[in-house]
Parts: C-alpha cells; sequence; structure tokens
C-alpha cells in the first residue's frame, strides 16, 4: 500500500490535493486539557510533537501560510493543552478568518482532517504537577485516539535525538502510532539543504530510527524562516485528507 512519501504517492493531483488543502485559511477550533473532552469524531488527525521550543508553533504556521495561528513564545512549555486547528470559512467582506466570538458556531469546512499542536516536553520550568498532567494527557492521547494518523515528531535539526525525545519514541514504537521525524531549523546550521551538517545530522537520526517498528523512513528537513521543506509536508499532511 503506498503512503506519503512513496514514489507513486506523488504528481499533479497530489499536487493540486495540497493546493486546496492550504489555500483556504484554517483556525483554531478548541484547545483540550482533559482526555475526557476529545472531540468525538471520525475525522482523521495529525499531531505535532516535540521538545519545548524545538519550533512546533512556527512549523505550524508555516504549514497554513498564516503568522500568528498558532502561538510562539520564547517561553518554554507555553502551549499546555491539546490544541485543534481545522480550515475554517473566509468571510469575504472582511477577508479574514471567521472566529466568532460572540458564542456562535463558527463555520468550517469538513475536509475529515483537522492538525492537533501537542504540548511540548522537556522542560523544566513549570511546576512538577502540571508538567506530570500535560504528560499524562499527551500519553493518553496517543496511546487512545484511534483516528491518529500520523504523529510529526520534531527535532531541532542543531541537537539532534536527545534521551527525552527517546523516551517519545519508545511511547510511539508501544503504541504503534505511525511517526515521522521531522528535523526542524535546518537553516541554523547551513546554508542550503545539500550542507554537510544537514547530511551529518540526517544520518545520524536515520540511524537512530532504523529498527523502529513505527517510524516512517523518510525524515523531512524544515526551516520554518526559510520555507525549506515545508511543501513537502504539506504534501505528507494531505495524503491523510479526505
Amino acid at each position: 500500500m503506498s503512503g506519503p512519501g512513496d514514489d507513486d504517492a506523488t504528481g499533479e493531483g497530489v499536487d493540486e490535493k495540497v493546493r486546496l488543502l492550504f489555500a483556504r485559511p484554517w483556525a483554531f477550533d478548541r484547545g483540550v486539557v482533559d482526555f475526557a473532552d476529545l472531540p468525538v469524531t471520525s475525522d482523521a488527525e495529525v499531531a505535532f510533537a516535540g521538545r519545548s521550543n524545538v519550533g512546533k508553533s512556527s512549523l505550524i504556521n508555516a504549514v497554513c501560510g498564516q503568522h500568528g495561528l498558532a502561538r510562539t513564545s520564547d517561553t518554554p512549555g507555553r502551549t499546555q493543552e491539546l490544541n485543534w486547528f481545522v480550515p475554517a470559512v473566509l468571510n469575504e467582506r472582511s477577508k479574514k478568518t471567521e472566529r466568532l466570538t460572540s458564542g456562535a458556531p463558527r463555520e468550517t469546512v469538513d475536509i475529515g482532517l483537522a492538525l492537533v499542536d501537542m504540548p511540548g516536553y522537556g522542560f523544566a520550568q513549570a511546576p512538577k504537577t502540571q508538567v506530570d498532567a500535560w504528560t499524562r494527557l499527551v500519553f493518553d492521547y496517543l496511546r487512545g485516539r484511534p483516528n491518529l494518523r500520523r504523529v510529526y515528531l520534531l527535532i531541532d535539526a542543531r541537537h539532534g535525538i536527545k534521551q527525552v525525545d527517546v523516551d517519545v519514541l519508545d511511547l510511539l514504537d508501544k503504541a504503534a502510532v505511525s511517526y515521522q521525524i521531522v528535523l526542524t531549523k535546518a537553516d541554523k546550521i547551513a546554508r542550503t539543504l545539500d550542507g554537510q551538517p544537514v547530511a551529518r545530522v540526517l544520518a545520524e537520526t536515520a540511524e537512530k530510527i532504523r529498527k523502529r517498528p513505527a517510524a516512517h523512513p523518510e525524515i523531512l528537513v524544515t526551516s520554518s524562516e526559510k520555507g525549506w521543506g515545508i511543501d513537502r509536508l504539506r504534501a505528507e499532511i494531505a495524503f491523510f485528507a479526505s
């Protein structure tokens, strides 16, 4: 069976699907702090996970082409809940995403897919009780969400896979959740994607996931600031849309 990243999963048809998926605006749908409050839906979900301050919010904003969609912060651990993002209808009068604050339902486009921003892990500034609560929420979501199609695990290209990342890799393998490594901030270590520093971290990362059963073999290299790898990541995500 073909999947995202396979040779026959690319082409004009896929390119058009990607264009249509990300040409429309996206909007914040909800934040969840308790497993019991997860939305009841059969729509596919793809989630973004990574160490705190790995550039997760910036990458989501780059993928959706919307500055400020996912909140960015220099303070590690700011994302304290599971945040859902879905395509929204464009308000033709204001040319802004329709996000009504009056309590009225906001019209959305049903594409059978949502993006989920997971709380960052591996930070030490927050109280232990908060860290434990966020960790339980994340782990419960990974283990108990049947419509979760893929987790994009973000790794800072400057540092590679650390022990705290290995713990998450172990959990994903145990839960049999398909995941794909996305290297972020590649522009911080090389001027071009052909640079030797990028090649080195790619080789090191590939070796560390080589025998992991739930890991997608292709590693994506991205830079939210330079736009590197964003189109490729969009194509991967579009595979899961209905």
